[in-house]
């Protein structure tokens, strides 16, 4: 009988009392009109006459149906997807009408209510609500089959003849719209809806359940008097309601929700934007914030581990999610790794909820005995400032992820200039996939030289893009959008196959030079990444020993577990590692002592400037004195003068990178470089002679 608030409980049930304003004021009311009713019900009714006349056993069945009605309401699916009920009390309440009398029908339906809400618990004002609402409702029927019917207000039990059964279903009807109604003003207020759009929203299910049961309301008065017998043979059409509804909220929910996580959907997502933008513009008032969540690397974990631990760990999000969301947030999974938070409340700081949101995850998923650190990035837009329709705010949202995810940021908020980098970004990540499938690419090779004697130890190799348009695409540019498209496999693969061929070439002329190649974050948590350095290596017949592969602090700290795994097997193949950019990322030294590398690269934003800073002098010096004890080999990037060289030649066996030392250049230009050096080593000095007098 109690139409349902969005949260799925019975009668005005949940989020009834939020900010003390126009709905305290009506909630007030309508318990003390309800409460009065009931007073003036006790206090005016025959009881003498009523209990006289009372067939017992019929009533106490009709009671406790009417009660168990109530406790045990049919679920329903709203339109916007959130689980609602309708109690099947009224019909029992509505034969208790005739049978009875009005008194017993009110204090039955109050005391089904109460019952309900002492059993789940719920506030004072909450239940008093209940009550009162139900009893307005039983009120205004008593009072239209009374005048209907022709029949006294207050009376004891009455025959039913077949004249009566008109004004009954009438009043039965009453009851249910004043009690729709009632709920229906309550929850208008709570959540700033139009009261049209919540009556909308449940208007299909309360009238189809509800001719229904009034139905056996009208059947269960007629029989009442035959006995508890009689009424029996109502259960089954009761149960068969119950039935019916439950398997039609089945197939709502069903629809209205995703299957794997539970979280609603995305069509429930632009249903709940198109409910909160219209509510905040009837109201005048700020529009919804809208934050979508994308995991970092999930394909990742998908293809190494599997896609059962793929959708434990979205199931995980999903509960982590939803508990961080504020109270008046939605939680959807839109496919995929891919969620959404609608947050309702205009006075709530949405970046600071994405923030909180993706705190949530800063603890490491469990799954079994495995350990895996999730991230997530996320794109915040706020109506009406980034978008009056669902449409646009999930656009410039979506924009807003996509930023974020380029950037390295964590989370980002919508700005205009984004529309336009990011069209701008999108081809130049198309033109990048025709690159990789014609000649625009190359590599070029920079040298690295022992600075104790000056010659070339090693070269790192650097990929070029030659845009047929734009011309020289810098790598600061190209390189993001390839780590987060996937695309930095394919290029890693074509720098590693070209570098290897032109180290294979050098090394057959005698220069047994190494090779430095640079892996990205996602290359560590690529379990096949061993595998195919290992083809390359047997391809082109160029021993393990001879290259390196360069990883980031930040890179092996997004996933440890994994970068460890995939590091310990790249390293039995006889391959190198070296930490590149060392010194910018955190917790340096604990990874130093956990994991087996050969090779510190100093980060040139230290190197560059120790002639003129003395700290970063103190952190170069100290760098390499803790690699040289360690035992591993120092290569110090960014130098541009001679001084530094000098400077960085007194701090130990430092080999040393930057434009002082040799530009990226072309195969050949390396080639020459290499035959200059050979050719200097086996130069003879002139030794002096002495002319004989």
């Amino acid at each position: 009988m109690g139409l349902s608030s969005p949260t799925g409980e019975g009668g005005a049930r949940s989020r009834l009392f939020a900010p003390p304003s126009l709905l305290a004021a009506y909630v007030a009311v309508v318990s003390l009109l309800g409460f009065a009713g009931i007073g003036f019900v006790i206090v005016a009714s025959p009881w003498r006459e009523t209990l006289d006349a009372l067939a017992i056993l019929p009533v106490i069945f009709l009671a406790v149906a009417a009660i168990t009605g109530e406790v045990k309401p049919i679920r329903l699916i709203g339109g916007d997807g959130d689980g609602r009920t309708l109690s099947t009390s009224a019909p029992f309440i509505l034969a208790l009408l005739p049978f009875a009398s009005v008194g017993i029908a009110v204090l039955v339906q109050a005391t089904a209510s109460l019952i309900d809400d002492a059993l789940h618990r719920r506030e004072l004002r909450k239940s008093l609500f209940n009550t009162a609402q139900y009893a307005l409702s039983v009120l205004a029927a008593g009072v239209v089959f009374s005048w209907l019917a022709g029949v006294p207000f207050f009376r004891g039990p009455m025959s039913m003849e077949p004249e009566h059964l008109g004004p009954l279903l009438a009043a039965g009807a009453a009851m249910i719209l004043v009690n729709w109604l009632l709920v229906a003003v309550a929850i208008s207020l709570s959540v700033a809806q139009p009261l049209w759009r919540v009556l909308r929203a449940d208007a299909r299910d309360v009238f189809v359940t509800n001719v229904v049961l009034l139905s056996i309301g009208g059947v269960a008065a007629e029989i009442a008097a035959d006995g508890v017998g009689a009424l029996t043979m109502l259960v089954a059409p009761v149960i068969a309601a119950h039935l019916f509804a439950a398997a039609a909220a089945r197939h709502a929910h069903a629809a209205a929700h995703d299957s794997l996580t539970g979280l609603r959907n995305r069509g429930q997502l632009y249903d709940e934007l198109a409910r909160t933008l219209s509510a905040a513009h009837s109201s005048r008032a700020a529009g919804p914030g809208l934050v979508l969540f994308d995991l970092d690397h999930f394909k990742d974990f998908n293809d190494t581990l599997g896609h059962p631990v793929g959708d434990e760990i979205l199931r995980q999000v999903a509960d982590r999610l939803s508990g961080a969301a504020p109270d008046d947030a939605s939680v959807h999974r839109l496919g995929g790794d891919e969620f959404a938070v609608v947050i309702r409340d205009p006075s709530q700081d949405v970046r600071e909820a994405a923030q909180a949101l993706l705190a949530a995850l800063d603890t490491p998923v469990r799954i079994g005995n495995l350990e895996l650190l999730v991230r997530a990035s996320a794109g915040v837009a706020i109506a009406p400032d980034h978008g009056a329709d669902g449409e646009t705010l999930m656009k410039n949202a979506d924009i807003a992820l996509y930023h974020a995810k380029l950037e390295r940021d964590r989370i980002s908020t919508y700005a205009p200039e984004f529309d336009i980098n990011t069209v701008e970004r999108l081809r130049l990540l198309a033109d990048l996939r025709t690159a990789l499938d014609s000649d625009q690419l190359h590599v070029v090779y920079q040298p690295q030289v022992d600075l104790h004697d000056l010659h070339t130890v090693g070269v790192e190799a650097l990929v070029r893009w030659e845009h047929p348009e734009r011309g020289l695409v810098p790598p600061d540019e190209f390189i993001p959008l390839a780590e987060n498209s996937g695309l930095i496999f394919p290029l890693t693969a074509l720098v590693l196959d070209t570098a290897l061929e032109e180290l294979a070439r050098w090394r057959a002329a005698g220069d047994e030079i190494r090779l430095a190649v640079n892996l990205s974050a996602r290359h560590l948590s690529d379990s096949a990444l061993p595998s195919q350095v290992a083809a390359a290596l047997a391809r082109h017949d160029v021993p393990s020993s001879a290259l390196v592969l360069e990883v980031t602090e930040t890179g092996i700290l997004s996933d440890p577990a994994r970068a460890d795994l995939v590091i310990r097997e790249v390293r039995e193949l006889g391959v190198e590692i070296a930490i590149d950019d060392y010194g910018t990322g955190n917790a340096s030294l604990s990874y130093l002592k956990r994991l087996e590398i050969d090779e510190l690269k100093v980060d040139r934003s230290f190197v560059s400037s120790i002639g003129d800073d003395r700290h970063d002098l103190i952190i170069v010096r100290s760098t390499v004195a803790l690699a040289l004890a360690l035992g591993l080999r120092v290569v110090a990037e960014g130098i541009e003068d001679d001084a530094t060289v000098e400077t960085l030649r007194g701090l130990g066996r430092v080999i040393g990178q930057g434009y002082h030392l040799g530009r990226p250049g072309a195969p050949e230009e390396i080639s020459a470089r290499l035959a200059r050096e050979r050719t200097a080593e086996t130069t003879p000095t002139p030794t002096p002679t002495t002319r004989s007098t």
